[in-house]
């Protein structure tokens, strides 16, 4: 049995490997050379699920891969039904497809997150403005939105993944956690702050 910290390193050992596969329209992708923050993006993001999403998602990774398939291209692939539909068009048809049902579950989830996204922006406005737009109607073809990179991960997931983190980001709304907020505490302290008050400050 795997504990947290090696399923996180195995799962983003995984989508570290899927991710050297995708292929760009345009070349190579910088971020595609640089590991380390690849590595703190996706460890911070990690350590706020729990370890029966994690488990789950590691067997989507690992299924797929098997098949042929690249969870990582498919995630970049939906989102660009809105940084670059005609684009997108090359994919639709071939991308699994979801139902109407499963839809409306992942958008559930996506109103949860951005309302998350926009409260951790009021409360920590220099962080908050550091990283991705927050809504897809601020998408451009070279910056994507939290909420289109959300409806492209999500998407990716299997019926099995998507059911065990809509009951854990359910669970975290009922507590009244932020999973932005555990998600960059978690960021920040990669790069070395104490707290997020700290990083906030030390913000320019």
């Amino acid at each position: 049995m795997m504990d947290k910290n090696q399923l996180i390193k195995e799962i983003v050992e995984m989508e570290w490997q899927q991710f050297q596969n995708v292929h760009n329209e345009g070349g190579r992708a910088s971020c595609q050379d640089d590991k380390e923050t690849f590595e703190i993006m996706r460890n911070s993001q990690f350590l706020v699920w729990n370890e029966e999403v994690l488990k789950s998602y590691l067997a989507d990774l690992q299924d797929a891969w098997a098949d042929g398939w690249n969870l990582l291209t498919e995630k970049y692939a939906r989102m660009m039904e809105s940084t670059a539909p005609k684009e997108y068009e090359a994919f639709r048809d071939i991308l699994p497809k979801r139902s109407e049902e499963r839809i409306c579950l992942q958008e559930e989830l996506i109103r949860q997150e951005i309302a998350w996204a926009e409260d951790f922006a009021r409360r920590y406005p220099k962080l908050g403005s550091t990283g991705r737009k927050i809504h897809t109607s601020e998408d451009t073809p070279w910056d994507t939105s939290q909420e289109t990179y959300l409806r492209g991960e999500i998407g990716t997931f299997s019926d099995r993944t998507i059911k065990l983190y809509a009951r854990m980001i359910r669970e975290m709304a009922e507590k009244g956690e932020n999973l932005t907020e555990k998600n960059l505490g978690f960021m920040v302290r990669f790069y070395g702050y104490q707290s997020l008050e700290e990083a906030e400050q030390m913000q320019k």
